[in-house]
């Protein structure tokens, strides 16, 4: 068995001491029955033809908010359900995020918080609910909110959804009803107790401290536990720069979001006001 040793280091304010429920540096240590594949890069840009098959699949399509070379492949191990580790996960997001996405699984597989899997938007045809289904962790893919009207956030590689099963989507009706994406998802509506897979305050922490603070589970309306986006500000403002001006944008954008927590610490809704806040 090998033995892979990470220290991974979250974004530090010297302010953030006065905050011990954030953990500011993880130093972790995972065991592995599986060697950590090396051979592929953490993150590349597509090729010809992986842009082509954007297309073809229908996740790029016309009036997309970003073009394929605004996008990146994020490669990663995790830990699957089998406790196992896989070396096939990959997400595509917008280039400008890459690193702190990258950042963000690599901090999943130490905690060894396990994934069911993760595979680009094309092996499902773009379609979202077969995505779900498949308990499968995405993130772009060009399509409306769900419901309909404006781009959803997954439109411009900002939002990530992780394991759609232990995490559902909830939507309750004006009779009381809760409709639940995925249907098999309805098993864990309740949240407690917690059980593997499901999203907790540390994973919101992990996703807020790398750029992502915006998470579902704290909408009223629907309740989305699976998903974690950028503000649709930041998203729309990175959506016009170049890779270079768009990594300095978002890095100066997490350390806002961080200052701003310090800031206004004492204040019960201080998580939401500093994202209205970027």
């Amino acid at each position: 068995m090998n033995r892979l040793t990470t220290t991974l280091t979250l974004r530090l304010l010297p302010s953030l001491r006065l905050l011990p429920h954030l953990i500011l540096t993880l130093s972790c240590v995972v065991a592995a029955g599986a060697e950590v594949s090396t051979d592929r890069p953490a993150m590349v840009a597509p090729d010809d033809v992986n842009c082509a098959r954007l297309k073809s699949t229908r996740v790029m399509r016309p009036g997309a908010p970003v073009n394929c070379s605004q996008l990146q492949i994020v490669r990663f191990s995790y830990i699957g359900f089998d406790d196992r580790l896989h070396n096939d996960g990959e997400v595509m997001v917008m280039a400008a995020v890459a690193p702190e996405v990258r950042t963000i699984f690599s901090l999943l597989l130490a905690r060894r918080f396990p994934l069911a899997g993760a595979h680009l938007m094309n092996s499902y045809l773009g379609d979202d609910d077969a995505s779900m289904a498949d308990n499968n962790t995405s993130a772009f893919n060009y399509r409306p909110i769900t419901g309909g009207g404006a781009p959803s956030l997954h439109a411009y590689g900002l939002a990530i959804d992780i394991n759609p099963l232990q995490n559902p989507y909830l939507l309750r009706s004006g009779n009381g009803r809760v409709d639940v994406s995925p249907a098999a998802g309805k098993a864990y509506v309740a949240r407690l107790p917690l059980r593997p897979g499901m999203v907790d305050d540390q994973v919101v922490q992990i996703f807020a401290a790398h750029g992502f603070p915006i998470w579902g589970g704290d909408w009223r309306k629907p309740i989305d536990y699976q998903h974690f986006q950028v503000s649709r500000k930041t998203a729309e403002h990175l959506a016009k720069l170049g890779l270079k001006e768009g990594r300095t944008y978002f890095e100066n954008s997490i350390q806002a979001y961080q200052s701003c927590l310090v800031r206004n610490r004492k204040m019960s809704e201080s998580k939401r006001f500093c994202t209205l806040a970027e």
